[in-house]
Parts: structure tokens; C-alpha cells; sequence
């Protein structure tokens, strides 16, 4: 590999342009803490902070910053003797760098960030469909914050020549009070592989400023994307866009390069708590709180919101179709992506989606703890199925709606993140369904259910209880048969409340115990290689999902 060119450091030039210059101030000041009697300082400098990340998620400010950036970048040529860069130039991504030039000779194009102190991050940079284009255009993720970063480009093309170019950047100034990089409480042994994808960790809600973050597998932050508010739930990709919500009212579809494409309030009637999914037709289906009700029901509705036009249509209310059992519960309860309301009636509380390719639905329901399936979802939805303690919806007359037990297990208590797995292995009818128990019985609106019926379900809330667990469990279901079985499970840390499971693509299991701030890697027999500790905002992080941004930010 031979290397041209060593470039001198070189910083971002920014641009008092429009409403850009006042992001900049803000970028400046950050959320840095204030001491003694300077608490209103504080607060006056992050209102600001949250007035400007609100003004980004515009679509006014969204073409600003792309006038600003062609018209800087466009000002002269850029070869790769002067390559192009600008930090985070759509202040959607606050460690990032925008990088544009052109080759002579097409090529792909791999970077590598590079800090004292941290290890390389590395990845190949999407570049489109082209294999070996010319012109160069993508975002730089992963620069350390507050130190030099040496950023190295090799470029290789289709006869396999490689050439390289650095430059020297100075880290951004975090909006954030986030860990540049994370406490590993369990380190993985030498030869483990956990892969090059990032950890999104999602809801480590603050009551200063929200944030979605990206770290590596040696939990060091590579992303920073500000929030208006609440949490982003999970990441959808479509048609060249990512999905995320950025508040309990706003979607948003963003391009690999940082910009907002697509910027959607739902309707005034509904805001959403806690999922969402894609459907067939490239459409979000999101779990909602109606607002407005007299009978001050929450998270019971699901709507969709059209991702051409942004038009949000009702789908499903629970309370409608499962009334018998509503009507057996108190009100009682607060509406959780509302801090302010209370007396709500919270009587179902939805936290996971899963859309099925027959157009059918399965959803979570954590008051109940129970899982339930929907048919027909966007037609005439009708009950399926359920899955969970039947005596919990005795007198409801939904009784018979349950799958039968095949095995001697205990049901969960309050599942968050259930996900559909369909093997091709499997005959027609069966799948398997895998999720975060929480293991916790407990309802506010079922006050005189006696939770201990579950075999080895925890009743009390308490994280620091050494001897309560919660689990990964993973069921076959058979629909033909209507039973279910459980065929893997293992104790992971205790979280009562939120948290999440995913099995990844390679074998490995993530958890995140969400109250206690700990993410970790599981193999399939349950043996933990390594696990993360965040530092908590306020209570939990709601999630977190490994991403491979294939396709997105990397080749």
C-alpha cells in the first residue's frame, strides 16, 4: 500500500449562513455544567440548545444547511490533494464528517479514524450503487470528540490498487454529557468476534436534551444524533432513508449524507409511545395514545403514517376490540411519553409491534403481560391469538383466545421487544417468537391480580435485588397445533421495567437490561462476552439494537 499524501491539520470552516450561525453558538457552548449559583445560566443554555435542535428537524433549516454546503463545497474543485470536509453539516450527527473530492481512476473508498487513546474505527464507505466511482461523496462516522483525529482514506481500485490520503480534524465539542466511551464491565476474550456494526442506544432520556448514540464494540461513541425530544425506538430502512421518531409527534426519513429528507408530524389526534414497523408497502405502522379521550385510555391505538404524504390513518383501537377486558380494569396509571398527565388509563400498554407478511400483527402488551396477534391489521383486524397467563383475562371472555402451553415453563412477566423469526426450515404455520422478559408481575390497573401464579415471576420492583433475574426466551410457535413452546432461555440482569433482545446475525444474542444501564453480548448457551455500562440520564436506557448500516453509511 503505498501512501501519497500526508495533509497538514486542517479545521472545518463554518459559515455564518442563515439559521446555521446560531446552531454553531450552541455547538460552542454545548451542555457544559455550571457551578455554584449558575444553575440559571444552565438552563437558559440548554433551552437554547433544545429551541435549536427543534429548529433543525424543519424542513426550512434542512435546505439552508444543503444551500450552505454545496455552495462551500462547490466554490472550487476538490481533488483528493484537497479533499472536502465539513462537520455535521444538517446538525443531525454531531461526530461526523461530511467528505467530497474526486479520482481520477474510480475506486471504493475505505477511512480510518484514528485518536490517541482509542482504538481505529474503520469501515468502507457507501458510495451508492457504483462500485468504483469517481466522484467521492459520503459521511465520516466516529470522530473523537475534543482531540486530534487522523482520518485515512485508502482508495482501491478495480485492479485492486490501493493508494491512501490522511488529513488531521479536530474532534467536535459534544452536545451532549454522554461517555466518549463506556465502562465494560465484561471485556470479551481475545479472539472474540463481535463484529463492526454499531450499538444504536436508544432512550437515555434526560430532562435536559434527548439523544440517539452509536457506539462500537469497544464502546467507543461514533454517534451522536440529537432529538427534539422522548426517543427514537428503533431504526427502519427504505428506499434509501432511515426512519426514526425524533418526539412522541415527529418521524423523520434521513439520507446517508445526515440530511432530513422526509420530516412528519402525526395528526393532531395521536402521538406515539415506544414502536414501529415498516409495512409492505414502505409505510410506518406506529403503537399510539389517542389524545383528546374522555375515558383518558393511553397506549391501547395503532396508526399509520403514509411516508409520501405524511397523512396518519387510524388502524386498530384496542380498546374497542378487546372492551369485554378493559372494562374489568381501574384507571390508573400515567401516560408515559407525557410526563405531565396523570389518571390515565393505561389499562393494555402496547410496547412492541411486529408486522408479518400475511398482513398479520403481533404486538406486546406489558399491563397484561401478554402477546398478542392480530389478523388483518390495515383491512377488518380481528383477534388471532394470545400468549401469556390466561387467568390474568379470566371474566373477559377471551379465554379460549390462548395458545396452549406445550412444556413445563413459566410465562413472562411484562416482555418488552418480542421479535418474529420466520425459518424457511419450519413447516407452514409455525415461527419462532423471542423477547426480553422482564419477569415482573405487576399491573396498576389490575391491583388484586396475584402475580406469584407465574412460576418464578419476580413481584417486586427492585434492580437492586441480587437474586431477582430476567430472561431471554425464545418460543416456537404452531399455529396449526395453537400451541407454544419455549426451546432456549437463560437469566440475563434484572430490569422490572423497558429493556430489549436481539439476535444478531451472527450467532450472538444482545440484551439490555434498561434500569440497570447495562448492555452485553450473550452466546446462544447464555455465557456473557462482553457487556457495557452507561451511565444513566435520569431512570433507564429504553433500548439497544445492533446496526450494520450496510448499504447506509458503509459498503
Amino acid at each position: 500500500m503505498q501512501s501519497l499524501r500526508s495533509f497538514p491539520h486542517r479545521r472545518a470552516v463554518v459559515r455564518a449562513v442563515g439559521a446555521l450561525c446560531a446552531l454553531t453558538v450552541v455547538v460552542a457552548l454545548g451542555l457544559c455544567a455550571t457551578t455554584g449559583g449558575a444553575s440559571s445560566v444552565r438552563a437558559a443554555r440548554i433551552a437554547r440548545l433544545n429551541a435549536r435542535i427543534a429548529d433543525i428537524y424543519t424542513d426550512d433549516y434542512q435546505q439552508a444547511a444543503h444551500d450552505a454546503l454545496v455552495a462551500e463545497r462547490d466554490a472550487r474543485e476538490h481533488g483528493v490533494d484537497d479533499i472536502f470536509v465539513k462537520d455535521n453539516p444538517y446538525g443531525t450527527n454531531t461526530t461526523s464528517l461530511y467528505v467530497y473530492f474526486t479520482s481520477r481512476y474510480g475506486s471504493n473508498v475505505t477511512y480510518t479514524v484514528s485518536a490517541d487513546g482509542y482504538p481505529d474505527f474503520t469501515q468502507q464507505a457507501y458510495q451508492g450503487d457504483e462500485d468504483y466511482p469517481t466522484e467521492h461523496e459520503f459521511l465520516v462516522l466516529g470522530l473523537v470528540p475534543g482531540v486530534t483525529n487522523t482520518i485515512t482514506f485508502t482508495l482501491t481500485d478495480d485492479n485492486g490498487l490501493d493508494l491512501t490520503y490522511a488529513i488531521e480534524h479536530d474532534g467536535p465539542t459534544l452536545l451532549g454529557t454522554e461517555e466518549t466511551r463506556l465502562e465494560q464491565t465484561v471485556a470479551p476474550d481475545d479472539g472474540t468476534d463481535l463484529g463492526d456494526g454499531l450499538y444504536a442506544v436508544m432512550g437515555n432520556d434526560s430532562d435536559d436534551q434527548d439523544f440517539l448514540y452509536y457506539y462500537d464494540t469497544d464502546g467507543v461513541l461514533r454517534g451522536e444524533i440529537p432529538l427534539k425530544y422522548y426517543r427514537a425506538h428503533r431504526l427502519l430502512f427504505s428506499d434509501g432513508l432511515m426512519w426514526f421518531s425524533a418526539s412522541t409527534h415527529t418521524m423523520v426519513g434521513m439520507d446517508r449524507l445526515g440530511r432530513l429528507e422526509k420530516i412528519y408530524d402525526l395528526s393532531d389526534d395521536y402521538i406515539l409511545h415506544h414502536d414501529y414497523a415498516l409495512d409492505a408497502d414502505g409505510n410506518i405502522v406506529l403503537l399510539a395514545t389517542q389524545l383528546g379521550r374522555d375515558d383518558h385510555a393511553v397506549q391501547d391505538q395503532v396508526v399509520k403514517l403514509d411516508t409520501d404524504t405524511g397523512e396518519t390513518t387510524p388502524l386498530l383501537d384496542f380498546g374497542e376490540l378487546l372492551a369485554d377486558y378493559k372494562q374489568t380494569t381501574t384507571h390508573a396509571g400515567i401516560d408515559e411519553s407525557d410526563p405531565s398527565a396523570t389518571d390515565r388509563w393505561d389499562w393494555l400498554h402496547c410496547n412492541t409491534i411486529q408486522l408479518v407478511d400475511d398482513g398479520s400483527a403481533i404486538f406486546s402488551a406489558r399491563e397484561t403481560s401478554t402477546i398478542i396477534k392480530i389478523d388483518d391489521l390495515e383491512g377488518e383486524p380481528k383477534l388471532d391469538w394470545m400468549i401469556g397467563e390466561p387467568s390474568v383475562w379470566d371474566g373477559s371472555g377471551y379465554e379460549d383466545s390462548f395458545l396452549a402451553k406445550d412444556g413445563d415453563f413459566g410465562d413472562t412477566g411484562g416482555q418488552h421487544s418480542i421479535t418474529v423469526v420466520q425459518d424457511d426450515s419450519l413447516p407452514d404455520g409455525q415461527y419462532y417468537l423471542y423477547m426480553f422478559d422482564n419477569n415482573y408481575g405487576y399491573a396498576s390497573t389490575r391491583p388484586d391480580f396475584d402475580w406469584s401464579v407465574v412460576d418464578g415471576i419476580e413481584t417486586e420492583g427492585l434492580t437492586g435485588n441480587d437474586d431477582a433475574r430476567s430472561q431471554y426466551r425464545r418460543y416456537l410457535v404452531d399455529e396449526n397445533a395453537r400451541t407454544y413452546r419455549e426451546t432456549d432461555q437463560f437469566d440475563v440482569p434484572f430490569s422490572p421495567y423497558v429493556s430489549s433482545a436481539q439476535e444478531l446475525d451472527d450467532g450472538h444474542i444482545l440484551i439490555d437490561t434498561g434500569q440497570q444501564g447495562l448492555f452485553g453480548v450473550y452466546d446462544t448457551d447464555g455465557t456473557l462476552l462482553a457487556q457495557y455500562r452507561m451511565k444513566l440520564a435520569t431512570s433507564y436506557v429504553y433500548r439497544v439494537y445492533q446496526y450494520g448500516f450496510k448499504g447506509f453509511y458503509f459498503a
